[in-house]
């Protein structure tokens, strides 16, 4: 019998200074996929074509308690991979108790700070939405999934499947 893992605990950083204590909770990049439905002679039904990312592109999102001054400082940064973030997680298996480190790495801006409501003797969110240009997931120290939207990139499973697209047009 095996037993899913769960997410035991979590840390974020930002720009290398930790959040540890302040960070709340981290809704992870969903990795969607542009598809085209085709439906040639022939097809007795259609297909899904791949057209590379969805254009709803990737996206971090994250909660902190409190006040960040670091946050706060990054808005409107220039360049649209300005700032790197890094999620670090520790699932551990039910059944075995063993423990998957799991990373991601990010980077991008923030496109929006909401400071939430004040109110005094309440608790104090802020809720930060980061796209992103860079994503790379690593689970125990292996790479499994890197995006980089900016140099053409996309490798998943060891396997850069932009390769043959980058040599097609002349950059490789």
């Amino acid at each position: 019998m095996s037993l899913p893992s769960k997410l035991k605990n979590l840390n974020l950083f930002n720009e290398g200074n930790s959040y540890l204590s302040l960070v709340k909770s981290v809704t992870l990049p969903k990795l969607a996929r542009k598809m085209e439905s085709y439906r040639g002679g022939g097809m007795n039904g259609a297909v899904k074509t791949d057209f590379g990312m969805s254009d709803d592109g990737l996206t971090l999102e994250w909660v902190l308690g409190g006040l960040d001054l670091i946050v706060l400082r990054q808005f409107g940064a220039v360049g649209v991979d300005a700032i790197g973030l890094r999620f670090a997680g520790a699932y551990q298996r039910e059944d075995d108790g063993g423990v998957d480190a799991v990373e991601i790495i990010v980077r991008g801006r923030h496109e929006e700070i909401d400071m939430g409501d004040a109110k005094p003797g309440e608790d104090t969110e802020h809720k930060i939405k980061t796209p992103l240009t860079y994503y790379r997931l690593e689970i125990n120290g292996v790479v499994e999934i890197e995006i980089d939207l900016l140099n053409f990139k996309e490798v998943v499973g060891g396997v850069d499947r932009m390769a043959g697209q980058r040599r097609a047009i002349g950059l490789a």
